[in-house]
């Protein structure tokens, strides 16, 4: 059962700019705005703390979740990784298919790209007043 879990939530916003287009990473940041060179970044303006990422180890899962305003439904979408012990990036979250391995990146092997994000996710990120929680959860049971 997950609440038996080691879980962690932040929160970050949407941007004109997301596009979630790429293959092999997925990234969240603190940085206010987005050029479309971005396109692994899924959301900014996020508020997560260094310290409490530090706590996770081996395997992780991130949820992402939005809330539909026309539905009033939540829309969800998950990542799965490796975590990078060596991750010490105060100011975005990495997360990579590949094992390159930079402060930035906080998991390895991941099981899906931003471009696998849930398309009406993205489109709903597309709104820079969208929220979008994410937990991250310890284990991927």
């Amino acid at each position: 059962m997950e609440a038996d879990r080691m879980q962690y939530t932040f929160t970050c916003f949407g941007h004109p700019n997301i596009l979630a287009k790429h293959v092999k990473t997925v990234e969240f940041t603190k940085d206010k705005e987005l050029t479309e060179r971005g396109d692994c970044i899924i959301g900014i303006k996020a508020d997560f703390d260094l310290n409490e990422l530090k706590k996770f180890s081996k395997k992780v899962k991130f949820i992402c979740s939005v809330i539909d305003p026309e539905t009033n439904g939540e829309l969800s979408s998950e990542f799965k990784c490796f975590v990078n012990p060596e991750f010490s990036s105060d100011h975005e979250i990495v997360l990579r298919k590949s094992h390159f391995d930079s402060g930035r990146t906080f998991g390895f092997n991941l099981n899906r790209g931003a471009n696998n994000l849930d398309r009406k996710i993205v489109e709903l990120l597309k709104n820079p007043a969208q929220k979008m929680t994410v937990t991250i959860v310890e284990g991927w049971y």
